[in-house]
Order: C-alpha cells, then structure tokens, then sequence
C-alpha cells in the first residue's frame, strides 16, 4: 500500500513522515521518537496513550495518523512546557502518585487539559475527568490529591 505523508506539530516542534493509511497515532509518535506516549491495550480503554491534539484528550492508539494531520499535539513531555504541566509533574513526585509509572503520562496529559477547561474542580469531578484512565499500582488517592493541590495552588492566583 502506498504511504502518505503527514506533517503536524508535537510539542511545539513541526514534524513530518510518512505513514502507512492503517497507522495508528500512538504507533507514528512512537516512530518518530515520542516514547512518552505509552502503548497499553491498543483498543482505546486504558488511557495511556492520550495526548492533547487542538485542545481535547485523544486516545492515539484508536486514532489514525493520517487523521491528526496539521493538528497540533501535546504529549506528557511537552507539558514540561507549560506551567500547568510542570506543576501537576511536580504534584504527582511529590505526593507520591507515581507507582510503576507507566499510566502517569496518559493521567498527566488528561489532568492538564481538565484543569484547562475546569480550573476550579473538586475531588469527585477529578475523579470523574480521569476516569477513562487505568492505574493498575494505586487506588488513585494520591493520584487525585496530585491534581487537586494543583487545582487549589492555581486558585489561590485566579
């Protein structure tokens, strides 16, 4: 089958490459060096592949890459960009909301773009946002306190 190419953007940065019609976004980020964004059930249910693309949480693995072509992404390490990203990094270190790891980059990006829309949630609507997001290490505690104190701090400068 012939491959198209596909030019968008990643964290700011303008990459393109070309693809097979079948890829999907989680394989073609992986491909081009975005190993942040987490392969888990390649069937749109665990979360660890979301990232931002124009401003709403996408699960790559169910999204092909042709589809996301001029779009602009963000993925967990992009967020070390943006202040809200840093500080919900920070948060989920210092609370302790990080087990093995592997779900807190598809959590992070989620968090960040919920407290995007709705900076001034509280704990049961924090759990409702991430709860297309599995974490198989934690009963999501420290999870939620992570992005509830990054909630509260940015309140107080609101």
């Amino acid at each position: 089958m012939e491959d198209y190419i596909v030019e968008l953007t990643v964290n700011g940065e303008r990459i393109s490459s070309p693809v097979k019609p079948e890829e999907s976004l989680l394989k073609f980020l992986r491909r081009n060096g975005f190993t942040e964004v987490k392969c888990g059930c390649e069937k749109g249910e665990c979360g660890t592949c979301t990232v931002i693309i124009n401003k709403k949480t996408v699960k790559s693995c169910i999204m092909l890459a042709l589809q996301a072509r001029g779009k602009e992404i963000w993925t967990a390490k992009g967020l070390e960009k943006q202040e809200l990203g840093r500080k919900l990094q920070e948060s989920f270190v210092n609370t302790g909301a990080i087990q093995c790891g592997f779900c807190t980059p598809g959590i992070i990006v989620t968090a960040k773009n919920y407290l995007d829309q709705n900076p001034i949630p509280d704990k049961g609507e924090i759990k409702k946002a991430i709860s297309g997001n599995l974490c198989r290490c934690t009963g999501y505690k420290k999870i939620v306190d992570a992005i509830y104190a990054v909630a509260v701090e940015n309140q107080k400068s609101i």
